[in-house]
């Protein structure tokens, strides 16, 4: 997905992630338990961090399945 604003940070916190998917922290968490959320990126010991394409790419993924059930 292209953004129209490509100042957009390349890595956000997980206080980002669940602000922009709209998810708790355990939600998140427990979609990347089951390998069904992108991989975090350790920093150091204690700080993980995402990828934001790859966050987007995740809804993205969300709005096109939506897409595809309500065409079915």
């Amino acid at each position: 997905m292209e953004h129209a604003n490509q100042n957009l940070p390349r890595l956000i916190t997980m206080a980002e992630v669940c602000e922009i998917t709209s998810l708790s922290r355990a939600m998140v968490n427990k979609l990347r338990a089951g390998g069904r959320f992108p991989l975090a990126v350790p920093l150091t010991e204690g700080r993980i961090v995402f990828v934001r394409a790859e966050v987007d790419k995740f809804l993205d993924e969300r709005i096109a399945a939506r897409v595809a059930r309500a065409a079915a």
